[in-house]
């Protein structure tokens, strides 16, 4: 079954890109036959020629600039490319204001980018669902994106729908990064089967501190996003698929962990990560991998470098809310991922621990393993867990905060008026994501 991602805005587009290339080299890499042939299918669909990979992508931006560059930089990679008319750009962007994307940009162009987006589903044998690749803090990748999801759950109400979102940098890269920020999830939560969120502060980390990057590229910190979604999505062996690579990687990895419609939010995490210059002196363990995970995950710490040793299980009668001790990370539901040599001789009892989740769901229910003995990426052993818990807690907070004091003093309120979005669509927002992180506070 085959994915068809949405690139949307500089950010979807560039981060679509890297993961594009992530899938094809991995997959082209050595005799991996049957591997191969599930991920080409999975991304890619071949022309009549037979030769050419095209990836299963529609690219959209309201400036040409970025989808142009992706669109050369992929077919001069010479091993995969996009397709000739699978992308739509126009000559104005949408200023960073998530109004103009969402009530102006996003109506005026719906039905050509729905066009696209039916041509590149009707080439699927079977879908398995869309992606929407999207940042939360411009105006097109947030505005347009998140009106594109609307039209996407409107035309396809039974597919699955994962949106994977940038987060900006706390620091702050535009102005009113926090109101896109809270106007984009506090819709998507209504539209989305899950969102997957990568946080540009943390993989910034990883590229300085793992990585060994002394001058931080965007496309630095785009190819480890790639990186580790690329070793989510790509093939692996389910308990359910009976030795067969998995056909359907949305909707399984929907159903394992977004089990409440209350519960949205995924987060990464991924080991080891290195430059790729030392890969070939290093040797892992599964046991050792493993146990660096797991506490990276109770302590929700997104690097082997820096854990908190100290974090340890609780039942849940004794947590306390996770905005006033937030040293553990209560999880709902996790996906463990494994890939590499000896991977059906990795112990992964240590993540079926009751005391890591919460006390309403069993972790039979809330622990799901998938498993491929394929390296990934040039990693003879590396793991990865994505996590349904309340990792992202503290950033929702941080920028639903931010956002609260600048409409409290009504600060740009104008700029988002003159397009359509009233103050009451505001306090919605706001409402609507205080629920959610209400919600993930009292997971326990």
């Amino acid at each position: 079954m085959s994915v068809v991602t949405v690139q949307l805005g500089q950010c979807g587009n560039q981060v679509g890109h890297e993961l594009f290339d992530v899938v094809c080299a991995d997959a082209q890499d050595g005799q991996r036959k049957a591997y191969s042939t599930a991920s080409c299918e999975r991304f890619f669909h071949q022309t009549t020629h037979g030769a050419d990979l095209v990836a299963r992508a529609v690219l959209v931006d309201m400036e040409p600039k970025v989808i142009n560059q992706s669109i050369s930089r992929a077919a001069k990679s010479g091993r995969w490319r996009y397709g000739e008319t699978s992308h739509f750009s126009q000559k104005q962007g949408s200023g960073n204001n998530w109004a103009n994307g969402y009530c102006v940009h996003g109506p005026r162009h719906r039905d050509m980018v729905e066009e696209l987006v039916r041509r590149e589903v009707e080439r699927c044998d079977r879908l398995a669902g869309l992606m929407a690749m999207m940042s939360v803090a411009g105006g097109t990748g947030s505005g347009v994106g998140t009106y594109v999801t609307q039209c996407l759950r409107d035309i396809y109400p039974s597919t699955f729908i994962l949106n994977h979102l940038t987060w900006p940098y706390g620091t702050g890269e535009v102005i009113v990064q926090n109101y896109n920020s809270v106007l984009t999830l506090a819709h998507l939560y209504k539209l989305s089967d899950a969102i997957l969120v990568h946080e540009n502060d943390t993989v910034h980390r990883i590229c300085s501190q793992l990585l060994n990057i002394k001058h931080i590229s965007f496309g630095d910190v785009n190819r480890v996003i790639a990186h580790q979604l690329g070793s989510v999505l790509q093939p692996a062996l389910t308990a359910d698929s009976h030795g067969v690579y998995s056909r359907n990687p949305l909707g399984e990895l929907v159903s394992s962990l977004a089990c409440h419609p209350e519960y949205k939010l995924l987060s990464v995490s991924t080991i080891p990560q290195m430059p790729s210059a030392s890969i070939a002196y290093s040797t892992f363990s599964w046991p050792g991998l493993l146990k660096h995970l797991r506490q990276m995950l109770i302590s929700n710490t997104k690097m082997e470098e820096g854990i908190d040793w100290q974090v340890r299980p609780t039942a849940g009668s004794e947590r306390t809310s996770s905005l006033t001790a937030p040293s553990f990370n209560t999880s709902l539901a996790n996906l463990l991922i494994l890939r590499g040599k000896d991977v059906y001789s990795a112990e992964t009892g240590a993540f079926e621990d009751p005391a890591l989740y919460t006390s309403w769901l069993s972790s039979q229910e809330a622990f799901n393993l998938w498993k491929s003995p394929v390296p990934f990426n040039k990693y003879e052993k590396s793991a990865t867990v994505v996590s349904n818990s309340q990792a992202l807690l503290r950033p929702l907070d941080n920028i639903v905060g931010k956002a609260w004091n600048m409409f409290a003093s009504r600060a740009y309120i104008h700029q988002y008026v003159k397009f359509g979005i009233s103050e009451e669509d505001f306090l919605d927002s706001f409402t609507s994501l205080e629920q959610v992180i209400s919600s993930y506070s009292q997971l326990c």
